[in-house]
């Protein structure tokens, strides 16, 4: 299995989410309104670079737009080994709190 890092986690779980819309801006959107956090573009590409190399992920290039001067937009999808990764990460997860409580986590 291999792990994802926080930031690979929430960047894939929102291309999955975004459907077919998912490139830098939206992603970047879709995390601040999940977070409640604005994230660097830096923040948002390192963890696209690594997903595309253990190919979880694939990208793909628009067509050129006047209004983007010119320049294409890069789209990002999930693959399924990326699927399979969230799968084992959401199951980890649920493994480490399972037995942690509310209560534990209170400070008195």
């Amino acid at each position: 299995m291999k792990l994802l890092s926080r930031a690979e986690e929430i960047v894939l779980t929102a291309i999955l989410l975004l459907k077919g819309t998912a490139y830098g801006v939206s992603i970047r959107e879709h995390i601040f309104e999940v977070t409640g956090k604005k994230w660097s573009f830096a923040l948002i590409y390192d963890p696209l670079n690594k997903l595309t190399k253990k190919g979880f992920i694939t990208k793909s290039e628009s067509e050129p737009t006047p209004e983007r001067g010119g320049r294409r937009k890069v789209y990002y999808e999930i693959t399924d080994p990326g699927k399979t990764a969230l799968m084992e990460i959401k199951t980890m997860h649920e493994g480490v709190w399972e037995k942690i409580t509310n209560s534990i986590l209170e400070t008195k």
